[in-house]
C-alpha cells in the first residue's frame, strides 16, 4: 500500500468546489462528550455488524475491527457467536480493496440485514445512495465506528456535525478544514460520543473494536479477546493515547515534509510552491492546491 494514497481518498468525495472557503479556523466547540455508556446485547443471538466497503478499503482498518468481534466469547452465552459480521456495499461487483485485495461483499444496501454495529474503514465514497445507507442505518444501530479517514466518510453524510471526533494524525488538518462543524480531537487514539466513535489510524481500529466489546460485555471478556488474538496493546485502555501525534512535524531542508498533512515528500519528483520566497514540496497534487488557495493557513 503506498502510504500517501490512503490520505488522497478523502479528497473524491466531491468537495473539491469547496477549496476557495475552506479555513483552519478552530472549530466551534462540541461540549463535553457525551459519556461512553454501556451498550447492551441482545438476550439470545449475535449481534450484527455491517463493514460498510468500497474501492480502496484499508484492510488493518476493517481487518483488525473483524477480528478482534470474530474472536469474542462471552461465557454462559452459547455456541453461537457474540458478533454476527458482514460486508455491505453499493452492488455485488468485487470491490478493491488498497493494495489490491478482491472482496465479494456479503450484501449490498439494498438487501443489508439491520446492523447494530457499523464500521467505516478509509476507502473511497462518492455514491450519495451509500451515504444515505449509511444515515439511515446508523439511526437504529448502537453504534456507528470509523477507523482512520473513514472519519471523512462519516462527516460528509454529516452524521459528525457537532460532535468531537479524531481521524489519521497525517489528516488533520485537511479534516479540520473541510469539517469545522465537528471538534477535531487530535492525539486521541479513539473518540466516543454518543452513537458514533471514530479511531486514528489503521491500528487504532484493533483498540476501538476492543473498547466496544467491552461496552458490549465487560473488560474481562474484552481482556480476554486481546489475549486470545496475543495483541499486548493498550490503547483500548486508554483513548488519549496516540497524543504523540498530536504536535505537529517540523520541516527542515534536509527533511521536507507536506505543510499539508505532514507527510514526507521528495524533492525531485512532487509538487512544489514558493510562497514568501520559501519553497514548500506537498505529497499530491490536491495538497498542492490546498495549500495554494489559502497558504497562510500552513505557514
Amino acid at each position: 500500500m503506498k502510504r500517501r494514497e490512503l490520505f488522497r481518498i478523502s479528497t473524491v468525495m466531491g468537495l473539491g468546489a469547496a477549496l476557495p472557503a475552506l479555513g483552519l479556523a478552530k472549530a466551534p466547540s462540541a461540549g463535553a462528550a457525551f459519556p461512553a455508556l454501556p451498550l447492551h446485547p441482545p438476550a439470545q443471538g449475535s449481534i450484527p455488524v455491517a463493514v460498510l466497503l468500497s474501492d480502496n478499503a484499508v484492510v488493518i482498518d476493517f481487518g483488525g475491527p473483524w477480528e478482534v468481534f470474530s474472536n469474542v466469547s462471552v461465557p454462559g452465552r452459547g455456541d453461537g457467536p457474540a458478533f454476527q459480521l458482514y460486508t455491505v456495499a453499493a452492488t455485488e461487483a468485487p470491490i478493491t480493496t488498497m493494495g489490491g485485495m478482491k472482496i465479494v461483499p456479503n450484501y449490498t444496501i439494498a438487501n443489508a440485514p439491520p446492523p447494530k454495529v457499523i464500521v467505516i474503514p478509509a476507502q473511497t465514497v462518492n455514491d450519495p445512495a451509500v451515504l444515505e445507507w449509511l444515515r439511515q442505518a446508523s439511526r437504529a444501530a448502537d453504534l456507528t465506528m470509523s477507523v482512520c479517514t473513514g472519519a471523512f466518510v462519516l462527516a460528509h453524510a454529516g452524521l459528525l456535525d457537532g460532535k468531537s471526533a479524531t481521524t489519521h494524525h497525517s489528516a488533520f488538518n485537511e479534516f479540520a478544514m473541510r469539517y469545522p462543524a465537528v471538534s477535531l480531537k487530535r492525539g486521541a487514539r479513539f473518540v466516543e460520543e454518543g452513537k458514533f466513535a471514530t479511531a486514528g489510524g489503521l491500528s487504532s481500529g484493533i483498540d476501538l473494536a476492543l473498547r466496544v466489546v467491552e461496552r458490549y460485555f465487560g473488560r474481562s471478556v474484552a481482556s480476554s479477546t486481546a489475549y486470545t488474538m496475543e495483541y499486548q496493546g493498550q490503547g483500548w485502555l486508554d483513548p488519549m493515547s496516540n497524543s504523540m501525534y498530536a504536535k505537529r512535524r517540523v520541516a527542515s531542508a534536509d527533511h521536507p515534509i507536506c505543510p499539508v498533512c505532514e507527510m514526507d515528500v521528495d524533492k525531485a519528483s512532487d509538487p512544489a510552491s514558493t510562497y514568501r520566497k520559501r519553497t514548500y514540496y506537498f505529497c499530491s497534487a490536491e495538497h498542492k492546491r490546498l495549500f495554494d488557495a489559502q497558504p497562510e493557513k500552513f505557514t
